[in-house]
């Protein structure tokens, strides 16, 4: 999950970055870092994408269309 990802998931699923962390059980300075594109520890990341995968997320990969995002189906 890039920086893009992770403020495109949170604009799909309507969290603000005290939500997502709070999900995460990181802090929110964590979220804005990531999304700042900063490292993190994988571990963390991990935390912010499972987070982020409960809340109906579907992470797509680079696939020559670019990275990208989308509610799971059974979420619209």
């Amino acid at each position: 999950m890039n920086a893009a990802q992770c403020k495109m998931a949170r604009a799909a699923t309507g969290l603000g970055v005290r939500d997502l962390a709070k999900l995460a059980d990181v802090s929110p300075d964590t979220v804005a870092r990531l999304e700042r594109g900063e490292d993190l520890k994988q571990a963390t990341v991990d935390s912010i994408r499972t987070a982020l995968e409960s809340a109906g997320v579907e992470f797509i990969p680079e696939n020559g269309g670019g990275a990208g995002v989308r509610l799971k189906k059974d979420n619209l």
